[in-house]
């Protein structure tokens, strides 16, 4: 029975060791610019057989706007943290102590990371794994790289991931040549990319997309060219 037990012991410290060791490992290589970097969903959907559909595409082939526009609704601060928003993470435990509905705090790094190492759901466990992976992820990738990984794994439809299969899929032209407005719905379909169309918006999302609009621009120097 002990044997079985410190047997069962080694092989859960050797898993989690193993799963510590693939993003300490890959994230180094995901920083060289030839790299196309693929997210757990494409991975579990190509297991399962499913139609996957991606073009990966150069930042400097993404319109500004659609880069500025995703900036402005996920994460304003990106090009000031290194990470992380503690800011708004404190927030967010304020919100939780006082039992209150809390809203999302994370950043466009954690949700890069996330999308490449982690799973989706919500769960402390999950949140607590991208934390120190969002600081590592932000040490070794520029401003710049980050986001063009995000906006190649970032999921647009079921199956559909990156801008510009998305731009191609709803609008029927490349990501460098997406109006404002277009930008602004294909962003606020991402909290929800099974249910939200940007080619057909509800009148929900034509709301947000408008609000969106209006919001003052973020800081974005740290997307200019290295």
């Amino acid at each position: 029975m002990l044997k079985t037990t410190k047997r069962i012991a080694a092989w859960v410290i050797l898993v989690i060791l193993v799963l510590v060791a693939i993003p300490l490992v890959l994230t180094p290589v995901y920083a060289i610019r030839g790299v196309h970097p693929v997210s757990t969903l494409m991975l579990w959907d190509e297991v399962t057989v499913r139609p996957v559909l991606r073009d990966w595409v150069s930042i400097d082939d993404v319109a500004p706007v659609m880069l500025h526009s995703i900036i402005k609704s996920e994460d304003s601060q990106f090009c000031r943290h290194r990470g992380v928003d503690w800011g708004e993470m404190l927030a967010v435990i304020d919100q939780a102590l006082d039992g209150e509905e809390t809203r999302g705090a994370s950043t466009i790094t954690m949700q890069t990371v996330k999308n490449l190492f982690l799973w989706n759901g919500r769960s402390f466990i999950r949140k607590g794994m991208e934390l120190p992976l969002a600081l590592y992820f932000d040490f070794v990738l520029s401003k710049r790289r980050i986001m063009e990984i995000y906006v190649n794994i970032a999921e647009w439809d079921t199956g559909v991931y990156g801008i510009e299969a998305a731009s191609q899929h709803y609008f029927g032209k490349p990501a460098a040549k997406l109006t404002a407005r277009q930008a602004e719905l294909l962003t606020v379909s991402l909290p929800a990319p099974d249910a939200r169309n940007p080619a057909d918006p509800s009148a929900t999302m034509r709301r947000l997309a408008q609000r969106l609009a209006a919001r003052s621009g973020a800081y974005v120097g740290c997307l200019d060219a290295d």
